[in-house]
């Protein structure tokens, strides 16, 4: 017998209607029943624990369609299962695609609408358990996901951080989502209303980079044909967001800084003073502490950076995550695709789950909306991941202690070590093509290029 729940059911022929109710009865369920829809609609109203309505599609007054539409304003989350004659089936569909949920046709086979209602009952309660669990793990921070221990920490960090002036440095490896710990931070912060504005310290020219930042006066250099205003003015009042820190040249490491005590700067062949209130917020996924040590980034400006330090945990560290994130994905993808009704196999999840995700969350929802895409089935089978997400961890023997022993290898080494074995990686995923594995990394090219260079590993990108 199917879960019980609470029905609503709307049928002007009482023949049919006392069916319906009989059969939904006898399989466990309370069951309410109307001949006309406007009382149907005041009971639903009333019973907020109604969890699917049956209703016949041609009905005098208010027909099926007044029904889907009043159900979706008074409770949006209640399934809604349509019955129509076999020369309306037409109507019936273009109710699914306004948001009706199922629909079976007259004379109804009662064995069929048993199992169609206890399909729509476990559909709707899991709708209802992912947003209430949503709610309740994600807070106010609508956008960022997770329930294990170290994201929980995070977000604990985050709301005590977010209502403050003080500048915040995010560190994290790239594609965990940087910038949208920043977004967040700005949302919920007393500067919500003005600007967040993000730009991308590596993706920028160096000889460019100052008039993006401070803008410039017309004439101020060959091709300043009209004044620019740059990022750090249009920002007043609000959040700027520099991503790749760690990719600033030194000499405007020097300007920053000033900025950043002085709260004022002049463009690039300006003589006016310009005053800021801004909040800086950076990001990196680099070692700065290290880049100190080696010359290439201040210690002035670095402290300055990290009065606020919160770091993003791979997806490594976020035990449960991936599962919770793969179904938001494939919510969203397939919402986006419509094919609604995809779902993953054991087996393929729990090949996700034991994945090793170089590129963190990025990687995991490109890989996601590929699969929506490309499954032939609404169900994502093990057969439909590409062949290096299957992950030998799924089984026992030797190949899953294999797996086991390089994770607690990847947890013992350097932040260089780390860094230089991902991009190995993606330049492996990519068959050494450089931009994509930029792009699968989430760093600018330039980035990307000298570290190879620094690393030694140009051999693994030759010929892109």
């Amino acid at each position: 017998m199917s879960e019980q729940a609470h029905i609503l059911v709307i049928e002007d022929d009482m023949a049919n209607r006392r069916g319906l109710v009989r059969a939904l009865t006898r399989a466990g369920h309370k069951v309410e029943a109307f001949a006309r829809a406007d009382p149907a609609l005041d009971y639903l109203r009333e019973h907020r624990d109604v969890v699917l309505v049956i209703t016949d599609l041609m009905m005098p007054g208010t027909d099926g369609f007044g029904v889907l539409t009043a159900v979706q304003e008074i409770r949006p989350r209640t399934g809604l299962l349509m019955i129509t004659g076999h020369a309306t089936v037409e109507s019936a569909v273009d109710a699914m695609k306004q948001g009706a949920d199922d629909y079976l046709t007259k004379p109804v086979n009662l064995d069929e609408l048993r199992t169609r209602v206890a399909n729509l009952i476990q559909k709707v309660r899991d709708r209802d358990r992912r947003e209430e669990l949503e709610e309740r793990l994600y807070g106010k921070f609508v956008k960022l996901i997770g329930n294990s221990k170290a994201m929980q920490d995070l977000f604990r960090q985050m709301e005590l951080v977010a209502g403050a002036r003080s500048n915040v440095l995010i560190v994290g490896a790239s594609g965990t989502g940087k910038e949208l710990v920043a977004n967040a931070l700005h949302e919920h912060s007393p500067r919500h209303e003005a600007r967040f504005l993000p730009i991308n310290c590596a993706a920028i020219p160096a000889e460019i980079l100052e008039s993006e930042l401070f803008g410039h006066e017309k004439g101020a250099f060959t091709g300043a044909t009209a004044r620019k205003v740059g990022k750090f003015e249009l920002a007043d009042g609000g959040t700027l967001f520099l991503d790749e820190i760690g990719e600033l040249p030194l000499e405007m490491q020097v300007k920053l800084l000033r900025v950043l005590e002085q709260r004022e700067f002049m463009r690039v062949g300006g003589t006016e003073t310009i005053r800021v209130d801004i909040r800086l917020v950076a990001a990196t996924n680099q070692d700065l502490e290290t880049m100190v040590e080696q010359g290439r980034f201040r210690n002035d400006l670095y402290y300055r950076l990290k009065v606020v330090t919160l770091r993003i945990p791979p997806l490594s560290e976020r035990e449960g995550d991936v599962r919770l994130l793969a179904n938001h994905f494939l919510d969203e993808f397939a919402k986006e695709n419509g094919r609604e009704s995809m779902s993953f196999t054991p087996e393929a999840m729990a090949a996700l789950v034991n994945a090793r995700w170089v590129g963190n969350v990025r990687e995991l929802r490109n890989l996601v909306e590929s699969l929506v895409v490309l499954a032939p089935a609404d169900e994502i089978r093990l057969s439909d991941l590409p062949e290096e997400y299957r992950d030998p961890g799924t089984s026992v023997g030797p190949a899953a202690d294999a797996v086991k022993k390089d994770r607690q290898d990847r947890q013992t080494q350097t932040m260089e070590e780390i860094e230089r074995r991902a991009i190995l990686d993606a330049l492996e995923k990519t068959g050494g093509n450089r931009t994509q594995a930029a792009e699968l990394l989430g760093i600018g090219l330039r980035t990307l290029q000298r570290k190879i260079k620094d690393y030694r590993m140009a051999g693994k990108a030759e010929g892109h």
